[in-house]
């Protein structure tokens, strides 16, 4: 297909920040061919249609990094290694949620609204499980670890079982997310809509930094968590492919594996808390 040859591994590893262009264009594509195509479908199916469009590039990546795992190579190294997939999955994520945002933020409120109605559901569902002062409670940061844990869960299992099946789920959580900060740009500049000035322009940027500074505190780390976890999956995966079960090449890939999904933990953790006791103190 033709988005498949717009960028490959090896490019995409060394200019990392192109994948916000493709990140971005993916989504709006998604959108926009989903509402065209499969409009009664078109929440879901937009995601489907954006992680299609990633997944030649994400699969030819984590190849390369299994690659990578069969050399003598330290697992100090071979983390900086991983970095540079992780840093391209990054700006793949944050791309497609500024896509899924600036989608939400600037189409008619009827048509973002329907386009985004399983999205709005859930976030809904998400604000009623967490009320009132968040960040005093334990309850909440447990309530809130426990879901990040089994999301993390279904990254690994979802890697592990389809290669990179990782992505879809976390193309659905940059919809999600995508939609919360388009919403709260919507909603900061309906509150400013009517002013035309050199004011108003400030305050549009303001409404837009707003909206992304609300979700990026623990959002950031939360979804590096997922990525590692689901790179650890695939790297089992692609190597039971290959067949290297029982070889000692299989044997680095399992500590290796193993040392990523720990580090996920750590990280998983560390945005829990964040999301809990910082992000709600400041806004």
């Amino acid at each position: 297909m033709v988005l498949e040859y717009l960028i490959g591994p090896l490019k995409a590893e060394a200019h990392p920040k192109y994948m916000l262009f493709y990140g971005f264009l993916y989504s709006v594509l998604g959108v926009f061919l989903a509402y065209l195509i499969f409009k009664d479908y078109s929440s879901l199916v937009m995601v489907t249609l954006t992680t299609m469009a990633a997944i030649p590039l994400i699969y030819n990546i984590i190849r390369v990094e299994e690659k990578k795992d069969l050399t003598d190579m330290s697992e100090k190294n071979l983390l900086k290694e991983h970095s540079k997939a992780l840093t391209v999955f990054m700006y793949y994520f944050i791309g497609a949620t500024l896509g899924f945002a600036a989608c939400y933020a600037i189409l008619p409120q009827e048509m973002s609204s329907f386009l985004f109605r399983i999205q709005i559901e859930t976030v809904s569902q998400i604000n009623g499980n967490v009320t009132g002062k968040v960040y005093d409670s334990f309850g909440a940061f447990s309530s809130i670890l426990s879901n990040n844990f089994q999301v993390l869960v279904l990254c690994i299992l979802f890697s592990f079982l389809y290669g990179i099946g990782s992505i879809f789920i976390l193309t659905w959580n940059a919809s999600v997310v995508g939609f919360a900060i388009g919403n709260t740009i919507r909603s900061g500049v309906f509150q400013i809509e009517k002013q035309l000035n050199l004011v108003a322009g400030t305050e549009y940027a303001r409404a837009v930094s707003y909206g992304l500074l609300k979700y990026s505190i623990h959002g950031v780390p939360e979804i590096l968590a997922y990525f590692v976890a689901g790179l650890a999956g695939s790297i089992i995966s692609t190597a039971a492919i290959r067949h290297d079960f029982g070889t000692k090449r299989y044997v680095n890939i399992i500590m290796d594996s193993s040392v990523l999904i720990l580090i996920s933990l750590i990280i998983i953790v560390a945005a829990a808390w964040l999301e809990v006791y910082v992000t709600p103190v400041f806004f």
